[in-house]
């Protein structure tokens, strides 16, 4: 059995995961932490109460993988908390830089793993793939994410990882043209690794990207969306099962696929 702790359990993606975790017999839900609901019934038929401390928590129950979906403002203090007990976590939790991300990993006990993904959804995992693969052969290219209007960053983690794996594969960067005419500024989107990114944020959204290449008298879209929550959970649970053997920072679910 993996034990597991939840940060974050009473958010909407933290109640996904508890009920995840809970689905799969291999998995324990042994804690749940959220300081703004602490002491409340998880419910989900866990016996559990929301606890207020993650260092405690951690103390009290022993996890083997500490799984967190809280808030960019806090996830830092609670990827160091969890390293510091040398407890592998698993992070959802967007907004941290990769040299944040890489000093935290530098601070953990040895084997001891930070497993970070900009998307769970196996879907997503594979547009970022197919998208990297056409940046080869169709440089000109930006990208549109949609999310819902309480996402906390914007670009999306997704976004940023995209703009990223194409930055490494195009053999050329093409001009972006048109940032010289905007006529209200921001119109042509942000420029991360020179690849344009467009955010949009509204309610009755979830999560969804396109990625929009052009070339000669041609268009190609690559587009994925998640239409519920539940969408990223076969990517957590996956990434619960396969931390353990893992060590050192990981950013990216298509590392544990296939494997």
């Amino acid at each position: 059995m993996i034990r597991v702790l939840v940060s974050g359990a009473a958010g909407r993606m933290g109640r996904e995961v508890v009920r995840a975790v809970m689905a799969e017999d291999d998995l324990e839900l042994v804690a749940a932490v959220d300081p703004a609901h602490a002491g409340e019934a998880l419910g989900e038929g866990s016996g559990l109460a929301l606890e207020r401390d993650l260092a405690s928590a951690i103390a009290a129950c022993a996890p083997d993988v500490v799984v967190d979906f809280t808030h960019p403002s806090v996830v830092e203090g609670n990827i160091r908390t969890t390293l510091a007990a040398g407890v592998d976590c698993v992070v959802g939790t967007t907004g941290l830089a990769e040299d944040a991300l890489e000093a935290l990993a530098a601070t953990a006990p040895e084997g001891t793993c930070l497993f970070v993904a900009p998307n769970f959804a196996i879907g997503a995992v594979l547009m970022m793939r197919f998208a990297a693969e056409a940046a080869k052969f169709m440089p000109h290219v930006e990208i549109i994410e949609l999310h819902h209007d309480r996402k906390a960053d914007a670009p999306s983690g997704t976004a940023l990882r995209t703009a990223s794996l194409i930055a490494e594969t195009r053999a050329s960067v093409p001009p972006a043209p048109g940032r010289e005419t905007e006529i209200a500024e921001g119109a042509r989107g942000a420029l991360v690794h020179d690849v344009t990114l467009h955010s949009v944020r509204l309610p009755g959204l979830v999560a969804h990207q396109e990625v929009l290449f052009g070339g000669q008298g041609q268009t190609l879209s690559i587009r994925h969306d998640s239409i519920d929550r539940t969408s990223f959970m076969p990517g957590v649970v996956l990434a619960v099962r396969k931390v353990g053997g893992c060590s050192g920072l990981v950013v990216g679910l298509e590392h544990l696929m296939g494997e």
